[in-house]
């Protein structure tokens, strides 16, 4: 992706190094872990869960001196920053066009744990955004994460996570999200996640529709789009469990299998636009 040399987000808080105070416990080793990522990976609300789980870890905590940033880290924390404000861009062009005004998110970065509206949360949940607050939370270890557990490198598939946890603030600023939430009390479990699932995947077509939009201002470079794919398809409920668990449950999936990912990216990068995203009346979903 051409992002350097170019305009940053004013929409940054740099938290890293300031700690969470109490860090959220994360037990059952990697079983433990999964169940976090299937649940809150790329953007799904932490808030019940973090909720839920005693947090008796230790995240970092403040010793009063400056974060001590490598140079890689400033890089891809600089890096961020131009894919958010590419973000503000895009929405707040297509917001305009249908008639609506974009608030732009606020994006935390932070080592270790971080407090937020939902909860606190370690960096084992990954990235996430909380629709309280509107603001994106990363760990920027998490590029490294990407690359190594996920095996979906690049730095656009970076830009794919990031536009994801933007298209949930969209969700959120849409309203899409007040109306699901009220369905986790009135749903069996198992019809609440086909629920979720439509969530993310319309997440996964609004960060399609940045991916357009960024084509378009001339910032993608050969490669960027199947890095994109790459990664929704490698954070699809069945791999995950395949991964973890040797086989799936699909009643479980609360994001979608990595082709639904993949598919929902990819329609709305060829869209573009807010019409072709209502996937809760899609078929089969």
């Amino acid at each position: 992706m051409k992002w350097r040399g170019r305009r940053g987000s004013a929409n940054v808080e740099d938290r890293r190094g300031s700690g969470g105070g109490k860090g959220l416990a994360v037990g059952g080793g990697l079983g433990g872990i999964v169940l976090i990522l299937i649940v809150t990976f790329l953007g799904g609300d932490p808030g019940i869960l973090l909720d839920g789980m005693g947090g008796n870890g230790s995240g970092g905590s403040s010793t009063g001196e400056p974060y001590q940033a490598t140079e890689q880290e400033e890089e891809l924390a600089d890096f961020v920053s131009v894919v958010l404000a590419d973000t503000e861009e895009v929405w707040t062009e297509v917001f305009a066009e249908e008639g609506m005004q974009y608030e732009e998110p606020t994006l935390v970065l932070f080592t270790d744990s971080v407090q937020s509206a939902c909860g606190t949360a370690g960096a084992s949940v990954g990235p996430f955004y909380c629709p309280a607050d509107y603001k994106l939370y990363i760990d920027l270890d998490f590029y490294g994460e990407l690359q190594r557990q996920f095996n979906a490198p690049g730095d656009f598939a970076m830009a794919y996570v990031i536009a994801h946890e933007v298209g949930h603030h969209v969700q959120n600023l849409l309203g899409v999200m007040q109306e699901v939430q009220p369905l986790r009390n009135q749903l069996s479990e198992e019809e609440y996640n086909k629920v979720q699932v439509q969530l993310e995947l319309q997440a996964d077509y609004l960060s399609g529709v940045w991916a357009h939009h960024a084509q378009e201002m001339g910032y993608l470079e050969e490669g960027d789009l199947e890095e994109a794919l790459t990664a929704a398809a490698a954070v699809g409920d069945d791999t995950i469990q395949m991964r973890s668990r040797g086989y799936v449950v699909p009643e479980s999936f609360t994001h979608g299998t990595s082709e639904q990912r993949k598919e929902w990216f990819y329609k709305g990068f060829e869209a573009g636009n807010l019409d072709e995203g209502d996937t809760f009346s899609a078929d089969g979903l």
